[in-house]
């Protein structure tokens, strides 16, 4: 995935406008922008799996809640220290996801999304029940270690992990592996008629994304400092992680990224006038008239924009 000039003038002026914002805002809108960049991790880690190989999961909160739940256990019920909980986290979250979501793999279109979209109510219902002794029940587990103290130390570390989630990602789809996934998500049997193991592939992909996922969830459980089911597995943290993408355009790194920024400000722009879940059906109709009016995103309407200037000064 090659980026085009422009591309890196908007990664230029989104780096320095991150690291320039403490000095503008207030802690208000940084926290604001602490979630709307661990939105973007969630979205990002979301889109190297259903963006590139077209394989819709609404799974995805499962394996957040997996990296968070783990690393609240592990620090809070056998004291772990930090540093030791989040790499485990990131494991266990490959390995849940591995047991239970991979075999949808073998399913295709609306068939895997629905099985990745019970496992997650499933999850939801589950969690309460089984050992609240660990879990912490319908309450969850609070007063979990900080890895920072304040918000502007937050927000850095927040803006850091995003970015280098970003880097990562573009990178990985910069390889020949990335191009396969790519290449999937177009036409899944010319891939493998030409003697490539699409199965493979897609199992790459989702052990990749849920590495991600699951890596933000567990710093997103510290940074919030207590988790329930609700945060995790509810089917709103669903549905904010695959309109971001949707919005900012699918297949790409900075899509999902300005798509975090553009709902989390919307959301709250919105919280004087519909307080309630009302915001989520305003946003959700914006959403929609964006999708219909340009499928790909965000990006491709500053794509297609940057092409018409250059087009009209030749």
């Amino acid at each position: 995935m090659n980026l085009r000039p422009h591309h890196f003038i908007l990664w230029a002026l989104f780096i320095a406008g991150m690291l320039l914002m403490p000095e503008l805002v207030g802690r208000g809108t940084l926290r604001t922008m602490i979630f709307a960049c661990y939105l973007a991790i969630f979205a990002i880690s979301w889109d190297i799996l259903s963006g590139r190989t077209g394989y819709i999961s609404f799974g995805h909160p499962f394996l957040v809640g997996i990296g968070a739940y783990t690393t609240a256990i592990l620090t809070r019920r056998y004291g772990f220290p930090v540093e030791a909980s989040i790499p485990i986290a990131v494991l266990v979250t490959m390995f849940g996801g591995l047991i239970v979501l991979l075999p949808a793999l073998r399913i295709k279109g609306s068939y895997f999304a629905l099985v990745t979209l019970a496992v997650m109510e499933l999850m939801y219902q589950l969690v309460p029940v089984i050992r609240p002794d660990l879990t912490g029940g319908t309450r969850g587990i609070s007063r979990l270690p900080a890895l920072t103290r304040g918000a502007e130390n937050g927000y850095y570390l927040a803006v850091s992990l995003m970015l280098a989630v970003a880097l990562f990602a573009w990178l990985l789809m910069r390889t020949r592996l990335g191009t396969a996934l790519w290449a999937i998500g177009q036409n899944e049997e010319s891939v493998r008629g030409s003697g490539l193991s699409t199965t493979r592939l897609k199992s790459f992909a989702f052990l990749v994304s849920a590495a991600v996922a699951g890596l933000g969830g567990a710093f997103y459980a510290h940074y919030l400092g207590t988790i329930t089911p609700r945060a995790f597995f509810d089917i709103n943290v669903l549905f904010q992680i695959i309109v971001a993408v949707l919005i900012g355009g699918a297949g790409t790194i900075l899509g999902p990224i300005i798509g975090a920024f553009f709902m989390v400000f919307l959301l709250e722009w919105l919280r004087p006038f519909l307080p309630g879940q009302e915001r989520f059906f305003v946003y959700g109709a914006i959403a929609l008239l964006i999708y219909m009016y340009q499928p790909k995103g965000i990006m491709a309407i500053i794509d297609s924009g940057v092409a018409r200037l250059r087009g009209a000064k030749t």
